[in-house]
C-alpha cells in the first residue's frame, strides 16, 4: 500500500494546519520553499526556502493574522504532484486591527509525498489596506 501523499492531500493538509506550525512544517520537504512572489511589489519578503525558515514563517502567521483561517476552499487542478486551489480568508492584522479579507490561489508541487513548493498568488490591494499604517495610500511610494 503506498502512503505517499498526493499534491492535493498535501495542499488541503496544509490549509487545514495553517494555524498548527508543529502539524504544518512536516508536509515540507527539507528544502521546500513558499512563494508569495506579488508582495515582492510591496516591498515586502515574498520567499521563504528550507524547513527551518517555513517554520518559522508559519509559527508567525496566527501572531500576525489572528483568527486566520482557510475557508471556501476549491480545488481546480488534481494531479499526483501538482495542485492548484483557491481559498479565501477572514481574519484581522494584530498590527493595525483591520480586517484581512482575501482570496488567495496557490500552485503545490509534490515531490516524493512532500511539499516541495507552494507559490501563492493574492489581492495586493487588500494586503495595503489592512497592513499598511496608511492604507491604500502607502502605495504610492512603493
Amino acid at each position: 500500500m503506498n502512503s505517499t501523499k498526493t499534491a492535493k492531500e498535501l495542499l488541503l493538509g496544509y490549509l487545514h494546519s495553517i494555524n498548527d506550525a508543529d502539524q504544518a512544517i512536516e508536509l515540507f520537504a527539507e528544502d521546500a520553499t513558499i512563494e508569495l512572489p506579488y508582495l515582492a511589489t510591496l516591498g515586502m519578503p515574498w520567499q521563504w526556502h528550507g524547513k527551518d525558515v517555513l517554520y518559522q514563517f508559519l509559527k508567525n502567521l496566527p501572531k500576525t493574522f489572528p483568527g486566520f483561517e482557510f475557508e471556501n476552499i476549491q480545488i481546480h487542478i488534481d494531479t499526483p504532484n501538482q495542485a492548484f486551489g483557491e481559498y479565501d480568508v477572514r481574519c484581522h492584522v494584530a498590527a493595525t486591527g483591520r480586517p484581512y479579507h482575501q482570496t488567495y490561489m496557490g500552485r503545490l508541487v509534490a515531490e516524493n509525498g512532500k511539499i516541495k513548493l507552494l507559490r501563492e498568488a493574492l489581492d495586493m490591494a487588500q494586503v495595503a489596506k489592512a497592513m499598511f499604517p496608511n492604507g491604500v495610500a502607502d502605495l504610492a511610494g512603493k
